[in-house]
């Protein structure tokens, strides 16, 4: 596609200043594509005029044709990441002019922190045109904080490690005294903010004892002094009840000091409460952060820590009469449980004496009680019968006495003549006995002959080398069997 230069040449052309003769009946060399052949860079024909888009094209080259520019610039406008593009869309400005600026994706995603509305930004980038539009935008292929951008990114690098160590905890706060009597202040000597101090304590209360120990609040140097009027008022001797670290307003860069990371340190390792009032209500100081109570100015800081001497009266008055209040409802409700209590008292005890009462009289209506002699006359009456009674069952004890000892005599003598026949029978079985006795046998000069099975009746019983044992009258003889022999043996032989 041809294209124009800034000079109004045609892309490719011979000369700087020449223009090819298709198209045109005539007029003077050199002129501009708008320029007619009558009048010379003043009128124009229809086929020397340029398109919208010939314009644009124009105007985009001229754009494409400039280097990489480095912008500074405040953002403002801000929109992204574009929820379906991932691409940003805002607006960069100074004093006197602004321009649409646009951010990929790509780049956006490798940021190191995010942009918004009223931070100085340095962008490095192109211009380029839209050309469906016609819109010139500058995109943005790298940017970095700049100015007082910069110093907030490092201001907030550091709150962010302070308070991931635990400095901005409320747990780690101490509270500050509601009624101070020793205030020390840490501030400039010189300025106006000692004097607001001084004016606004003896205003509200002048019984506040205000010790003023001088540093530098701005400048080189400023936060080692601050640290150090921070040792000597928590030094001071009796201790104050708390330390005011005030100054006045400025811009960011004079309140930078308070944003220094020993300071700050020192304000959250002070062993009395801080409270700080540094600039104005919008000022936020990493100081405010870790100290004990944050107010927004140097004024508020001292009317904190002294309740106004009205405010005081108005808040006993109140607390006067909210315990009065209080004590009166609390009496009340104690009379009015005490007559409960009372009442409840009273019906439990006549429940219980009538109960006594009732067991009092049925006690009494008893035959033992009312009439303690009647009994002993029933017991007596009782007891006489039983003795007669007595009496009468042992009547006949001596009837029966003597026919029982007339049935033992009978008895006895039946006894001993059925023993005495019995022992003479007795006697005659036991003679018997003893004559057929084997002992009287064995006396007379017999022997009882014992074998292996027992008493040996027959010579047969026995067998040479048998054992045999002879039972005598006075003992057993042991011996073995050397010879049998029988009778009938004998006999032969005798024969």
């Amino acid at each position: 596609m041809e294209g124009w230069n800034l000079t109004g040449a045609r892309a490719g052309s011979s000369a700087a200043g020449q223009r090819p003769s298709a198209r045109r009946s005539g007029g003077s060399q050199g002129g501009f594509p708008w320029e007619g052949p009558d009048t010379p860079a003043a009128a124009s024909r229809d086929d020397d005029a340029l398109s919208v888009s010939q314009a644009v094209e124009l105007a985009a080259g001229a754009l494409d044709a400039l280097p990489t520019l480095t912008v500074i610039g405040e953002v403002t406008g801000f929109r992204g990441p574009n929820a379906r593009s991932g691409h940003c869309y805002f607006q960069i400005k100074d004093d006197g002019a602004a321009v649409d600026c646009i951010i990929w994706r790509g780049v956006y995603g490798k940021r190191s922190f995010d942009l918004r509305d009223g931070m100085q930004v340095q962008f490095t980038g192109n211009f380029n045109l839209y050309k469906p539009t016609g819109r010139m935008s500058f995109v943005a292929k790298t940017f970095s904080l700049a100015g007082e951008g910069l110093l907030r990114q490092q201001v907030a690098a550091l709150a962010e490690k302070l308070r991931r160590e635990g400095l901005m905890d409320e747990a780690r706060k101490r509270p500050i005294p509601a009624f101070c009597t020793r205030v020390a202040v840490v501030t400039s000597l010189s300025g106006a903010v000692i004097d607001d101090v001084k004016r606004t304590l003896r205003r509200r209360n002048p019984l506040v004892e205000l010790v003023c120990v001088g540093a530098k609040v701005q400048g080189e140097g400023a936060p080692a002094e601050l640290i150090s009027g921070l040792g000597r008022a928590a030094a001071i001797m009796p201790a104050p009840d708390c330390i005011l670290l005030v100054r006045g307003g400025g811009s960011y860069e004079d309140l930078m000091t308070f944003n220094d990371e020993a300071l700050a340190r020192a304000v959250a390792s002070c062993p009395v409460p801080v409270v700080t009032g540094i600039g104005h209500e919008p000022d936020t100081s990493i100081c405010d952060m870790v100290s004990d109570r944050r107010c927004s100015t140097p004024t508020a800081a001292a009317e904190s820590v002294a309740p106004a001497m009205s405010d005081l009266a108005d808040l006993l008055s109140s607390r006067g009469h909210r315990l009065a209040l209080a004590a009166s409802s609390r009496v009340e409700g104690a009379r009015v449980q005490i007559e409960g209590l009372d009442g409840r008292i009273s019906n439990a005890m006549a429940s219980r004496l009538k109960g006594l009462g009732a067991a009092l009289d049925a006690a009494a209506s008893r035959p033992c009680l009312k009439s303690p002699q009647a009994i002993v006359e029933r017991r007596r009456a009782e007891l006489a019968q039983t003795a007669d009674r007595l009496s009468a069952s042992t009547s006949g004890f001596e009837v029966r006495g003597h026919a029982l000892a007339l049935a033992s005599e009978r008895l006895a003598n039946q006894g001993r003549g059925l023993v005495r026949a019995r022992s003479a029978e007795l006697a005659s079985s036991a003679a018997s006995l003893e004559a057929l006795s084997p002992l009287k046998v064995l006396a007379r000069g017999y022997a009882i002959a014992y074998g292996e099975s027992g008493v040996a009746t027959r010579a047969a019983s026995f067998a040479p080398g048998a054992p045999v044992r002879v039972r005598m009258a006075d003992g057993d003889v042991y011996g073995s069997v050397t010879k049998v022999e029988m009778l009938d043996a004998r006999a032969s032989r005798h024969e």
